[in-house]
């Protein structure tokens, strides 16, 4: 029995260093990996909006998420508006970030995030597949072709941005 107590406390004993450890490496890179994620969201929001000088997330009233964010130029007058949008594809969700005018066309689109079938599904991520959003509208996107083969990824790129536009353009309608 005083073993099996023994071998306890030093196995507690150990968890409790590696806690400290951890919460001691957590501390030191917590702001750096903050940082290095807010410089890479904003050059993707710089990539989907080049022309805007400033963005401002706007954010839900409930919840405190981003709900779309607004791009500004040099003069700050709004250009356009930047939001994610997220659609279920053939093996994952695929996490889009879109920027449209003010006119409702679209500037860019960026796929963030996407864990489709190598060699298929992952060509949404080309510029071949990305270019052709680029003047579309927004909330009619028949003239862009999906990718051969990888259909239904494509489908659900184009579904998102459709679906995620219309709710952007009525939060935008209200607010103003």
């Amino acid at each position: 029995m005083k073993e099996i107590l023994r071998y306890g406390f030093i196995l507690a004993f150990i968890c409790l260093i590696a806690a400290g450890l951890l919460a001691a490496v957590n501390a030191l890179t917590a702001p750096r990996i903050l940082a290095l994620a807010l410089a890479e969201e904003q050059a993707a929001l710089k990539e989907v909006m080049p022309l805007a000088a400033k963005f401002t997330a706007i954010k839900s009233v409930t919840d405190g998420e981003t709900l779309y964010y607004k791009a500004f130029d040099g003069q700050d007058k709004t250009i356009g508006f930047v939001f994610k949008a997220g659609g279920k594809g053939y093996s994952s969700v695929i996490q889009t970030l879109v920027g449209i005018d003010s006119d409702g066309k679209i500037s860019a689109i960026k796929v963030l995030a996407q864990t489709e079938t190598p060699g298929l599904g992952v060509r949404i991520t080309e510029k071949k597949f990305t270019d052709q959003f680029r003047g579309q509208n927004s909330l009619n996107l028949s003239a862009v072709q999906a990718i051969s083969g990888a259909t239904i990824s494509s489908r659900a790129v184009m579904n998102s941005v459709v679906k995620k536009a219309q709710e952007i353009k009525e939060l935008i309608k209200n607010e103003k």
